[in-house]
């Protein structure tokens, strides 16, 4: 028996533009999916397909038991999350020596089965090696996470489709291009000056509200959205954002710790989930068996 858990993400700058080959920022959060594996010859098919195609992909058979700390289609990586501990419990289990960075290819293949073909490999990346990574086409590239990264997570509890937000971003830049590509263009933009902006929670807030409006701005919004942001900032957070597709999942917003709690209470406040979390630097990890 062997139990692996991986960390959820949050994207912290430039959804959408990522699908063009422009900046992201993207980190791993302390919530986590827990997943234990056991040899059987007795395989009973996984309900989740991401788990499924896990054993499949690596021609094992086996018994899977998963604990979730992460609410699903909520744009926080939970299927990324479910996939690279699987797999990585999978590896351990059966003793396949797989390395870490071939587990995140692994999961990106899981990943794209299971979602069509349209699967980021950013949510894997960063669920299997935790921090902060900005990503731009191929390229991963880590960074040096700042000091006291406080955010609180607001969940609206409306779950929302991926590939449909992405639809929508891809239809409005083929329709109207004058319109859409300035906008990916800021977004990118903002992304790297966030970069440079880490340590300074203030203007990383300020970046953040930018690039809240260019993604209502393409149309990724949603009201439950918008109610969360403005509640968050009005309890005194930095900046506050969508994080992840749109079209509901979740928002998150930068605080001090001296406001955090109040920020969480104005988004429980909406009828909304708060989750009050940091950076995870670890990523895929072995846990004790129970």
């Amino acid at each position: 028996m062997a139990t692996w858990s991986a960390p959820g993400k949050v994207f912290l700058f430039g959804e959408h533009a990522v699908v063009y080959g422009k900046p992201g920022i993207a980190m791993a959060i302390k919530p986590r999916v827990i997943v234990t594996v056991r040899e059987s010859r007795y395989h009973q098919k996984p309900n989740s397909p991401y788990i499924a195609e896990c054993f499949r992909l690596m021609d094992v058979k086996g018994s899977v038991y998963v604990r979730s700390q992460l609410p699903s289609s909520s744009g926080l990586g939970s299927s990324a999350a479910v996939t690279v501990a699987t797999l990585c419990a999978i590896n351990d289990e059966f003793e396949l020596k797989k390395t870490k960075t071939e587990i995140a290819d692994l999961a990106h293949q899981v990943e794209m089965s299971a979602q069509n073909g349209r699967a980021s490999a950013t949510d894997t990346y960063v669920s299997t090696f935790g921090g902060m990574v900005l990503v731009r086409g191929s390229e991963k590239r880590r960074l040096l996470p700042p000091q006291n990264f406080s955010l609180v997570i607001g969940n609206t509890l409306v779950s929302h489709s991926t590939s449909e937000m992405v639809g929508k971003v891809a239809e409005l830049r083929k329709n109207s291009p004058d319109i859409a590509e300035p906008i990916l263009d800021s977004i990118a933009a903002i992304t790297m000056h966030a970069m440079h902006n880490l340590d300074n929670q203030k203007e990383f807030g300020n970046l953040m509200n930018m690039n809240h409006a260019l993604l209502d701005a393409l149309g990724v919004g949603h009201p439950m959205l918008s109610k969360l942001v403005l509640a968050a900032r009005s309890a005194g957070a930095y900046g506050a954002k969508t994080t992840g597709a749109g079209g509901g999942g979740s928002m998150y917003a930068i605080c001090s710790k001296s406001s955090r709690n109040r920020v969480a209470g104005a988004i429980e406040g909406c009828d909304a989930r708060a989750i009050t979390t940091t950076i995870d630097t670890d990523g895929a990890r072995k846990e004790k068996d129970e």
